[in-house]
């Protein structure tokens, strides 16, 4: 019995921490992407760049799983700025670049696990994935009649990446530990680089971010001159980055990095100069859930981390252009009736509700947002192009077959990782991720906060918490004393236990 947990470990080849195989692929990758700035080769990066990058994560995805969800989140942070240095040093803003198509195409390396995996489909960790991707297939066989195949192709991707993520996190329950630390690591790292670019982009403006402002007509970004823009660092807009900046500060709370304090006044400054509300707003909700559901201990660190916090950056905010800044969005808070942002919406609500809700068979992938461009004879963006409730655009995008089983399956997922997540009230990780779940899933009344980054933010929470609480399980059941005529003790060690 004593020797059967070591034959169970030998039977798959695992990379240790620091193995080359983990860290020379992507190294190389980025070595290559500023060699290539550098010698203002920007054509040949805007074709090598996506290649080499899918190539990476195919090389992550069986080599080292947790790693290369590491590496998925890297290539959102940075390859828009990739993006925009390629064109700088081509002189020249180009309206479509193929270096966008790679974390995209990297993240949808994910559905593998899909397809290797797919019993799991069947069992109950696996119904609710099901439930939503039923949903969603629903919704792209009517986009595909209605907004043509490209649209519904397009808008698919955005809807299904997230939840691949998720289950991809989810079959690889044995390796949670080295999730977990890739997540944190990520995240920690990721707010210290995005954090302190952002803040260079407030008060410099780099001629690359200004050039791909100018030629994308980026209004809605403020100005491209120093202390004029609303800051989105190294990300496509404020939107995305500001969603990044509040998981990254959620997760602060859960690492010991050394940097992380450095990292926490960078990306909350960055983050406050986003000026996106309602990633302000979630953060608030987050740090809230937090300090209710942990423990004594946990909630006495939390309280000191934000005390520490505000210490470094509430300075920051109080003088110069900074606080001009801030102040005049904060008064947009207070003053709701002279915010026509707030006006906008309400009037969107109350003229768009009824055709949201009671369009039964709904429009299909490819009505809203981005994806209306492929739809359109001019390539810009159609009615419905720009969309800013996820609560209406559930409905209206899915119909109502679609939005029962895609909503079924989301919070039965968000139900069962709640109640895990109350049986390890101590795990910081797990007290940070329901957290972050719960505030993103809040946002949907501001926007569609179940696709791209905040999608991602939210599938990977959850099916963390998850992930997490079967490990446990597993764990022990491996360590339970059985006889070793008892079949069951095998079957506990080499098939991880049952469901």
């Amino acid at each position: 019995m004593a020797s059967i947990p070591h034959a169970s470990v030998q039977r798959r080849k695992r990379l240790l921490p620091g193995d080359p195989q983990e860290w020379g692929p992507p190294a190389m990758l980025w070595l290559i992407t500023a060699v290539l700035i550098a010698g203002h080769q920007g054509g040949v990066l805007t074709l090598a760049f996506p290649v080499l990058a899918t190539l990476t994560g195919l090389w992550l995805y069986f080599k080292s799983p947790a790693k290369y969800i590491g590496f998925m989140w890297w290539l959102w942070f940075l390859s828009p700025e990739v993006r925009r240095l390629a064109d700088w040093s081509k002189g020249a803003f180009t309206p479509t670049s193929m270096i966008q198509v790679a974390p995209l195409a990297v993240t949808m390396i994910s559905a593998l696990s899909l397809v290797r995996y797919y019993p799991l489909l069947a069992q109950r960790r696996g119904l609710p994935v099901l439930l939503t991707l039923l949903g969603l297939a629903y919704a792209f066989l009517i986009g595909v009649v209605s907004s043509g195949p490209m649209a519904a192709v397009y808008d698919l991707a955005n809807w299904v990446y997230p939840i691949l993520i998720g289950f991809h996190i989810m079959a690889n329950t044995r390796n949670f530990p080295a999730y977990r630390e890739t997540i944190l690591n990520t995240f920690i790292w990721g707010m210290l680089v995005m954090g302190g670019y952002g803040v260079i982009q407030f008060f410099v403006m780099p001629p690359w971010d200004q050039l791909w402002m100018l030629g994308a007509q980026m209004s809605s970004q403020g100005d491209p001159v120093p202390m004029g823009v609303r800051v989105f660092s190294t990300m496509n807009s404020s939107g995305p980055f500001a969603f990044a900046m509040m998981a990254a500060m959620v997760f602060v709370m859960a690492a010991n990095h050394k940097v992380r304090w450095v990292a926490a006044a960078l990306g909350f400054l960055s983050f406050g100069l986003s000026l996106v509300r309602s990633t302000w707003g979630g953060w608030v909700i987050a740090l809230i859930i937090q300090l209710v559901k942990s423990s004594n201990r946990v909630r006495i660190r939390i309280i000191v981390s934000a005390v520490v916090l505000a210490g470094l950056c509430v300075p920051l905010f109080a003088v110069g252009p900074v606080a001009d800044r801030m102040q005049t969005r904060l008064q947009s808070i207070v003053n709701l009736n002279d915010d026509q942002s707030y006006a906008a919406r309400n009037e969107f609500y109350a003229t768009f509700a009824k055709t949201a809700f009671s369009d039964v068979a709904g429009e299909g992938m490819g009505a809203t947002g981005t994806s209306t461009k492929l739809s359109s004879d001019n390539g810009e963006l159609g009615k419905y192009g720009s969309f800013d409730s996820g609560v209406m655009n559930i409905p209206f995008v899915l119909g109502w077959p679609g939005s029962l089983l895609y909503l079924s399956g989301i919070l039965w997922i968000m139900v069962r990782a709640v109640l895990a997540s109350f049986r390890m009230r101590d795990d910081k990780f797990v007290s940070a991720c329901v957290s972050l779940g719960l505030a993103i899933f809040a946002m949907l009344v501001f926007t569609n906060s179940l696709v791209g980054t905040g999608g991602l933010l939210l599938f990977m929470s959850l099916f963390s918490i998850l992930s997490a609480a079967h490990w446990q399980k597993l764990n022990r059941v491996a360590n339970r004393p059985m006889p070793a005529s008892d079949p069951r003790a095998t079957t506990a060690i080499y098939h991880g236990g049952t469901d």
